[in-house]
């Protein structure tokens, strides 16, 4: 009997080691990196001991997985057969023949041993570790490491097997864990706080939107080519202030023959630097300073650096050398805090407008020039193609240039042509099939 109480007592401190093992593999996956670096930096020998374990995080799972394999087999090995001796008397004296009281016995003490097992051994450590990663972390790192280096060997070799075996499927595997996150995760994370109200909602969108940045290029923010207001080399001063006058822009490209011969920039500020009976004489070629030549492939957030340090305006060259448009650092603010219009700027509607349900349906009015991106809001979530607007994307899915009236259909969504301008798609009726009003 006292055998007996004696295994069980080692069945017990097993199963807390088991604990301690599982604990150990949780908060190590869980806890955040910084918040380790943080606390080690600021003199916590026990961070510092757990941010080494886990610069060795593969090893050291490893180890977590082999402790608890062997606890779990020696706790079934001792709590069992320890059980049933302690239990096996009292159902006999409850008059069960000494057979089936073994079995009885037998079987409660495996139950017994698997419960034990699961909540002191697994689910309580799993729990607490992930309620409190980082002080769990502190408190089981020394002993994890302890028991991964005694079990070194053991380890490599079966880590080393693991590893032979994930190369062979085609993967190459990580001995640290990535900490970082992603630009999706972290958009994911801000919507998720403005929905919990712990995030204002104009300060997620525009985290967000300054996020998405990073994904795009100087052809995605540029004004398109058809859109350029520009002047002849030999335009005037004059010319220049009516030109702001009609288009409300203070700054314009200046060509030779065509807009694939840009030559320089000239701004409103140059114009009216000239005495104004002048104006009529001096040209934009004596105003213009040298322009800034950017391919559109390059990334905005490169542009946007170059937008503010060198000049406002871009002219963005095609991979034919040939004049795609132009950006400004209205462009890329706007892709952030989104529309910016002032006094100056012509009245035009913003690139997707929601307007009244048709037959029951969600519609809005979108610019052709819209993105995909931009209609992603909404839920319209097109096929990846040699498009970047809406235009495109319906010149590709008709196969030939649209014209007024024109329907084309995406799952869940009809698209109408409501407008073109030279060859160019400028509005699109999307309405929502998939979800009724």
């Amino acid at each position: 009997m006292i055998t007996a109480w004696l295994l069980l007592a080692a069945a017990f401190l097993l199963i807390l080691a088991n604990g301690l093992f599982v604990a150990a593999e949780f908060s190590f996956v869980t806890v955040d990196r910084g918040a380790v670096d943080r606390a080690a930096q600021a003199g916590d020998r026990r961070a510092e001991g757990l941010r080494k374990a886990l610069h060795t995080l593969s090893f050291e799972l490893s180890g977590a997985q082999l402790g608890i394999t062997v606890t779990s087999l020696v706790v079934g090995m001792l709590a069992e057969p320890a059980l049933s001796t302690l239990l096996g008397p009292p159902l006999t004296g409850l008059g069960l023949p000494s057979g089936v009281a073994r079995g009885a016995a037998t079987v409660i003490g495996m139950v017994l041993a698997t419960v034990l097992q699961m909540v002191i051994g697994e689910l309580v450590p799993k729990n607490w570790a992930i309620s409190r990663p980082l002080q769990v972390a502190r408190a089981v790192a020394a002993p994890q490491r302890l028991f991964s280096a005694a079990c070194r060997p053991l380890i490599s070799a079966l880590n080393g097997g693991a590893n032979r075996l994930v190369r062979a499927l085609g993967m190459e595997p990580a001995e640290e864990l990535a900490h970082a996150r992603t630009p999706g995760e972290l958009a994911v994370l801000a919507q998720h706080s403005a929905r919990a109200g712990a995030l204002e909602e104009d300060a997620a969108q525009l985290f967000v939107r300054t996020l998405g940045l990073g994904e795009l290029t100087a052809e995605s923010v540029m004004t398109p080519r058809v859109d350029v207001s520009a002047l002849r080399h030999d335009a005037t001063a004059a010319d220049v202030v009516n030109l702001t006058r009609a288009t409300g822009f203070s700054r314009f490209p200046v060509y030779r023959d065509s807009l694939d011969d840009i030559t320089g920039t000239v701004t409103l500020k140059d114009a009216i630097a000239v005495r104004p009976e002048r104006r009529t004489e001096v040209t934009v070629d004596q105003l213009a300073g040298a322009p800034l030549l950017v391919p559109e492939t390059l990334p905005a957030e490169r542009l946007l650096e170059q937008l503010r340090h060198r000049q406002p305006m871009a002219i963005v060259i095609d991979e034919y050398g040939g004049t795609a448009g132009v950006a400004t650092l209205e462009d890329i603010v706007e892709e952030i805090v989104g529309e910016v219009r002032d006094e100056h700027d012509p009245g035009e509607t913003p690139d997707l407008l929601a307007i009244p349900p048709v037959a029951g349906h969600p519609a809005w009015l979108a610019d052709g020039r819209a993105r995909l991106d931009q209609l992603e809001e909404i839920g319209l979530h097109a096929p990846h193609g040699p498009y970047e607007t809406l235009a495109g994307l319906l010149a590709d899915l008709l196969g030939r240039i649209p014209v007024r009236g024109d329907t084309a259909g995406l799952p869940g969504w009809e698209l109408t042509v409501q407008g073109v301008d030279r060859h160019r798609t400028t509005r699109v009726r999307l309405l929502h099939l998939g979800a009724s009003a």
